[in-house]
């Protein structure tokens, strides 16, 4: 019997992170290495990626790690991962392609060559399990389930999935794949929750496309369509309405030209070779005869709209008479940072569409979809993951409506071993799995009291105070100096930056009268006098910096004698040596 467990590293009580590790005896398989965007409490993080701290500890048992898809929750943290595991890597083409862009950027690991190409009919034979994989549907070509054949039965995992019975080639679901791996007998299922939330049908794909061409066809100024940039499907819609209503294409954003080159190069886009041109050239158009296709920085175009609107953006600043084109559906996380971008769009005169206002155009299953992918597995235990916990408690109510027994459901955190022995799985020991916080070049360099700290810097500002003291003599030599940043107008506050100053001198004091004095006392009991006066002054914790300096003044009295007595003895020497100089020439005088 073969010894099983189960780990969530990212992709369970949050979107995106989607990583999750599968020991079979001796052997780790990885599914996924995603990474997420920050959420608005984490101040100017870029990304963040799960933390594999355990991996490490058991790097020599990996035996590879196997990709779904190219979208950045599955594939973004894979450069991040690389650079501690030397271990080959599984995908579709398209995957594949996509996971070389990321790993171009990083000098650590650019020169990777460790990937291979698989497909629905690919099974790879590892010691005692068979790695297979079966075709989904999402909104980027090439997507794969994957599927773990043990001893004790298949372990699947489905990554995002939907079913649409309009969807084209490179985008179809094998159901006769899903039917054959549910007869073979599922002992785990691990699927998507992100729209267990979804009552409705989705929109097919069909009539999104339909919907995007109408759009472009009864507007008659510029638009601006805001897109993901790795949503390959989105992109197809938007190509070819374009060309039926006679517009040209500008690609603006960071990643959207190596995508759609990479696609292009694979055929996974179709489109004519005269299609896109650049912002020069749409200046010269009218602008009933552009588009402009907005991705935005890593793929996410919210933030790159607002940047139109206010002027900021170097190369689009919007007008009236265009339309802002929101083709993405924005997680949940964004949704402030949506409205807020709409408003200032308005502002700018432009008009704004948002395609989920009108449609359901979601990549991820709808609740029947994910009724009908348990129907098809009967799994006998099943996780729910992909998701905040809502939606993994949701879908675990609709995997119990199709007969799986609530004891067999396991909605997990971050950090949860399920373990499978006897017959039966069971959360075992949990182990320490946070976030990983990736800002400019630091990977992991940012933790909790960093970000606290931008917090309230952000919130209620810097308050710096410096003081200079004799500490053998135990007083004060300079009166403390006080600089605020962010915190109060220092001109029409002088009362309270006196009174600040004030407290901090007695403070000062006070420790230095002290039988033993200790820098750190002295400076945490400067803090939170401080900041309890500050707090009942202004109802504010600013950020405390106090900085005591150190002289000493007998060592420099005593360095002035010195440099005093190297004078005086200078001196004494000329005289002598003048004097020594007028006997001679007296004494020559008499000779004479």
């Amino acid at each position: 019997m073969s010894k099983i467990k189960i780990i969530p590293f990212g992709g369970v009580c949050e979107n995106g992170k989607n990583m999750y590790a599968v020991e079979v005896d001796e052997q780790i398989f990885i599914l996924d290495v995603g990474l997420k965007y920050p959420e608005t409490e984490l101040m100017g993080i870029d990304v963040v990626i799960p933390d594999w701290e355990y991996l490490i500890e058991h790097k020599d048992r990996i035996v590879g790690v196997f990709l779904t898809q190219g979208h950045a929750d599955a594939i973004g943290a894979l450069p991040y991962f690389l650079m501690d595991f030397n271990v080959p890597v599984f995908g579709s083409e398209m995957t594949i392609e996509l996971a070389k862009l990321g790993i171009k950027k990083h000098k650590e690991v650019k020169k990777f060559k460790d990937f291979h190409v698989v497909d629905g009919q690919t099974a790879i034979e590892f010691d005692n399990v068979t790695v297979s994989f079966f075709q989904t549907t999402h909104t980027i070509p090439e997507t794969l389930g994957i599927v773990l054949e043990t001893s004790e039965g298949n372990i699947v995992y489905t990554g995002d999935f939907k079913f649409d019975q309009t969807a084209t080639d490179g985008y179809k679901t094998d159901l006769a794949r899903l039917a054959e791996i549910g007869q073979q007998g599922v002992l785990a299922l691990l699927s998507d929750s992100a729209g267990a939330n979804i009552t409705g049908a989705s929109t097919r794909e069909t009539d999104i496309g339909e919907y995007i061409k109408e759009t472009f066809k009864y507007h008659y100024g510029r638009i601006i369509v805001a897109s993901v940039a790795s949503n390959i499907m989105r992109v197809q819609q938007i190509i070819d309405a374009a060309i039926e209503v006679e517009r040209k294409i500008v690609l603006s954003g960071s990643d959207i030209e190596q995508i759609i080159n990479t696609a292009m190069s694979l055929g996974k886009l179709k489109l004519p070779d005269d299609l896109f041109i650049t912002m020069d050239e749409a200046d010269e158009l009218d602008p009933s005869q552009v588009v402009i296709l907005e991705t935005g920085k890593m793929g996410e175009p919210i933030k790159s709209l607002e940047q139109m609107a206010t002027g900021d953006n170097p190369n689009v600043q919007l007008a009236e008479n265009d339309l802002v084109f929101v083709t993405t559906t924005p997680s949940y996380a964004q949704e402030t940072e949506v409205q807020k971008a709409k408003d200032i769009i308005y502002r700018s005169g432009a008009e704004v569409k948002f395609i989920f206002d009108d449609l359901n155009p979601s990549g991820h299953a709808n609740q029947n979809d994910l009724q009908l992918m348990l129907n098809f597995m009967k799994p006998k235990f099943f996780i729910p993951i992909q998701g905040e916990y809502r939606l993994l408690k949701r879908h675990a109510e609709l995997a119990e409506e199709v007969g799986v027994k609530q004891e067999n459901i396991f909605i997990t955190t971050k950090g949860d071993v399920l373990v499978y022995e006897n017959g039966e799985f069971h959360v075992g020991e949990h182990i320490d799995v946070s976030n990983t916080m990736i800002d400019g070049t630091g990977i992991g360099d940012i933790g909790n009291i960093v970000l606290r700290d931008r917090r309230v810097l952000s919130e209620d500002g810097i308050f710096v105070v410096v003081a200079t003291i004799d500490r053998k003599k135990k007083k004060i030599v300079a009166r403390p100096q006080i600089t605020s940043r962010g915190f109060v107008f220092v001109k029409t506050n002088r009362q309270l930056m006196k009174q600040s100053a004030d407290l901090v001198e007695k403070v000062v004091q006070d420790n230095l009268d002290q039988k033993e004095f200790d820098w750190g006392h002295l400076k945490q009991d400067v803090r939170e006098k401080l900041n309890r006066f500050l707090f009942d002054q202004t109802k504010r914790h600013p950020v405390i910096l106090p900085v005591i300096m150190e002289i000493n003044q007998h060592a420099k009295k005593k360095a002035r004698n010195a440099g005093n007595g190297e004078k005086k003895e200078k001196q004494r020497s000329k005289e002598q040596h003048r004097g020594r100089g007028r006997g001679k020439k007296r004494q020559s005088e008499n000779q004479k």
